[in-house]
């Protein structure tokens, strides 16, 4: 969990030309945010267009949650979904290089008092949040506003990782990247009153979830959420975040914190965020990440629900 430090290593000629195309990525990245937007959307048609095994995934997700909507919807929805994935290329990169307060205007938060009172209450917080597309500006806006620490994975390009992480940590000095397998270490910045930005809505698998529904489809849901909650004696607070038309900015909402959670039955707390993580979605589902296959871990005897080439 210690923070990031540069390696003289990252100099070395094999990284050279990851770090001439971040270099052009901070040069783009310097335009007025409304021109970010449009290059963004344009980047996303180009990955309609090429990129068919994400494609066949997206199409094929909104046809499993959204089987009532008429088919040239879904295609209008497919085609926003994909403009969202390409204005978060640049998202990212604002996110780790604009300045603190060129960023910060962009942000309007609600409910931020409900991470201050766990704080003064002196229990941890679970950001219960989503896979958007807007993930890593909005944890990058409500970090500069109150101390989180995020859930991470390792990259395998050192350098990007090393970039990738020094983005992030300098919002707020003081908060922390914990590994997504350091169950021990999450635990124990839980007890000892902070908050960390956890998303258990994506499919890691049938080992360690149980199934429950979502949007109709028992869909592989993980335990963790109400094991942290109670072995971290911590308040499970959802977060959204969302990107608001008309170069606006972004809308990040922190709601109060789920009561009676965890419950009597993990079935039960893992249909409730279930419930919660459909209703986020349907606030914004162009933002949503369509891309992941949601529900490729299937109840003994299910059909498949992906062709095999969607990996």
């Amino acid at each position: 969990m210690a923070r990031t430090h540069f390696n003289r290593a990252y100099l070395h000629p094999r990284h050279w030309p990851l770090w001439l195309g971040l270099g052009l990525l901070w040069l783009v990245v310097q335009l007025p945010y409304g021109v970010l937007l449009r290059l963004g959307a344009g980047v996303g048609r180009l990955m309609q267009v090429f990129a068919q095994e994400r494609r066949a995934i997206v199409a094929r997700n909104l046809e499993l949650c959204f089987p009532a909507l008429p088919f040239v919807e879904r295609q209008r929805l497919m085609r926003e979904n994909f403009a969202s994935t390409g204005i978060a290329f640049f998202e990212m990169a604002m996110s780790w290089w604009w300045p603190k307060a060129r960023l910060a205007r962009l942000a309007h938060v609600e409910g931020l008092e409900h991470l201050q009172a766990a704080q003064a209450a002196g229990e941890g917080a679970i950001l219960m949040a989503a896979h958007f597309t807007t993930l890593e500006v909005g944890a990058a806006l409500l970090g500069q506003l109150h101390t989180i620490d995020g859930m991470y994975r390792e990259h395998k390009n050192p350098v990007f990782d090393f970039v990738q992480r020094r983005g992030r940590e300098r919002h707020n000095l003081d908060s922390l990247a914990v590994e997504r397998e350091d169950v021990r270490g999450m635990l124990k910045l839980l007890r000892k009153g902070r908050a960390i930005w956890y998303a258990p809505d994506q499919d890691y698998g049938a080992k360690q979830s149980v199934f429950v529904p979502l949007f109709g489809i028992e869909a592989a849901t993980v335990t963790a959420t109400s094991k942290f909650a109670k072995l971290g004696k911590a308040r499970v607070v959802p977060f959204t975040q969302q990107r608001l038309p008309g170069a606006q900015g972004y809308k990040l909402v922190v709601h109060p914190p789920l009561e009676g959670f965890p419950g009597d039955t993990e079935e039960a707390d893992c249909l409730r965020i279930n419930q919660w993580v459909e209703g986020a979605i349907r606030e914004c589902p162009e933002q949503y990440l369509w891309a992941h296959r949601r529900f490729k871990s299937r109840p003994e005897g299910a059909p498949r629900l992906y062709p095999k080439r969607c990996k």
